[in-house]
């Protein structure tokens, strides 16, 4: 091309060799000043058709077409920093359809638009993550499908990158949620477990019964949205401080089966108590030896067993809800179903073995008339044990049914959110029920709780296990 301003012969000073110039057409070699280079086709002297051109300031390189110096129509860029792309290109920019595989390996195909993922798109992430969907300006936005290395789905709504909107998730706890979302966040989500019915329930001593749960959101109403969660029931018994002056029922634990106190919110300790139902059977060895494994802390393992280890095994959650299987739910379990679950023909057996029933019986209370009341003592011998005149006992034994049976006194029932592993990382707060085991009533239904206040009183007067003072002299 000719140079502009270009003078006559004349007006030249002494003649140069000119720079070497690339061909006007055809094929050559092109160096820039600053060690960039361009080697390929040329049209008029210009960068035009298939090439190679190296940037010495970025250490990218690209191969592909060419129009005017730019990259333009197909080619693959390879990044200095890492990763690659193949595809449609625009003015050097990345536009259209194409490959990319970034520093971190992460693999996208899909739309291009202004050198970001724009437009329908899929995305393999480091972490196994796959997404299927649309992209705005980088970011997923609009309706996608995310499928997540554990196993759990999500499909619905996006908005800057989160679940926003109307979706629905799979996890692979087995935990289904449909409903709208918020920044990330299930909007009915579940935020706490409540036990049904009175707020002390007494039941017959000897039958069994049903308890009732719902999971309720923050402002009261029941998460329908939420179905799976495994809630996990178990009980424990009041544990009695006894006093210098008192007649009580109580255990003494063996050394050996002594257990660490659950706080509860009705102002007292109690200690773990076996509990069982249809689908458990007969209380296991952990509730054998109290329950506290399996109440103080929550429990894994029985979990881990049945549902698996999250990585590196087959039968992983996410495998089973892949193939159509939801995870197995242990016994004494139960999965909610639209913010419900029922445990029915729940059952308070015997004291387990190293729960040794004694009747401490004094004097002084004795005189003023003391009565028959139910609690623990896990800590320690009484001072004095003996068998009151003629026995407490009808005939001065227990019956058949009442040995089989938990003694009369005060329990505690807990609901416990067991889910594995917890959905979207939490678990819910446990949930208590105050409950009294009464002596059953000749022609008494076995299913009744005694819900009125009048038996809640006249129990509490009669199997209080609280100590009384000593009466006055």
């Amino acid at each position: 091309m000719a140079a502009a301003g270009e003078g006559t012969p004349s007006s030249r000073g002494p003649r140069r060799d000119p720079p070497r110039r690339p061909p006007r057409n055809g094929h050559g070699k092109l160096l820039f000043k600053d060690g960039s280079y361009y080697e390929g086709a040329f049209v008029d002297g210009e960068i035009t058709g298939e090439g190679r051109r190296h940037w010495a300031w970025s250490g990218d390189t690209f191969s592909g077409q060419f129009v005017l110096g730019e990259p333009q129509g197909y080619g693959v860029m390879e990044y200095k920093a890492g990763g690659c792309y193949e595809g449609e290109v625009s003015h050097g920019m990345r536009e259209g359809h194409g490959f990319l595989v970034d520093r971190d390996g992460q693999v996208y195909q899909g739309s291009f638009h202004d050198n970001k993922r724009h437009g329908p798109g899929q995305m393999l992430f480091q972490n196994g993550d796959k997404y299927d969907g649309d992209w705005v300006r980088d970011r997923r936005q609009g309706h996608g499908v995310l499928r997540c290395a554990d196993g759990s789905t999500y499909k619905g709504q996006w908005h800057s990158d989160v679940f926003s909107g109307l979706g629905s998730m799979a996890h692979c706890s087995g935990v289904t949620y449909y409903g709208l979302w918020i920044n990330g966040h299930p909007a009915e989500q579940a935020t706490r477990i409540v036990i049904l019915g009175p707020e002390v329930m007494e039941v017959a001593q000897g039958s069994p019964f049903s308890v009732n749960v719902q999971l309720l959101q923050d402002h009261g109403e029941i998460a329908k949205s939420e179905s799976g969660r495994v809630l996990q029931i178990s009980a424990g018994v009041r544990y009695v401080q006894l006093s210098a002056y008192s007649e009580v029922n109580f255990f003494k634990v063996d050394r050996d089966n002594q257990e660490t106190l659950i706080q509860t919110p009705f102002g007292f300790e109690c200690i773990p108590y076996p509990v069982s139902s249809p689908a458990a059977g007969v209380p296991g060895p952990r509730a054998a030896k109290g329950g506290a494994e399996a109440d103080v802390p929550l429990p894994r393992g029985d979990l881990e067993l049945h549902l698996g280890a999250l990585h590196g095994q087959e039968d992983t959650p996410g495998g089973l809800l892949a193939r159509g299987h939801a995870p197995h739910c242990p016994g004494a379990c139960q999965r909610v179903e639209q913010g419900c679950a029922e445990f029915t023909d729940v059952l308070l057996g015997p004291p387990p073995p190293g729960y040794h029933p004694f009747l401490f019986l004094d004097s002084l209370h004795k005189k003023a008339g003391g009565r028959s009341r139910g609690g623990l003592h896990p800590r320690g011998t009484p001072p004095t044990a003996q068998e009151p005149p003629g026995g407490s006992r009808p005939e001065g034994r227990a019956t058949e049914e009442q040995a089989a049976a938990a003694h009369l006194g005060e329990y505690v029932l807990m609901i416990r959110d067991v889910t594995t592993p917890p959905f979207l990382g939490r678990r819910l707060p446990p949930a208590f029920k105050h409950l009294r085991v009464v002596a059953k009533r000749a022609g008494q239904p076995p299913h009744v709780l005694e819900e009125g206040p009048e038996a809640s009183s006249s129990w509490q007067a009669a199997h209080s296990c609280t100590p009384e003072p000593p009466a006055p002299r």
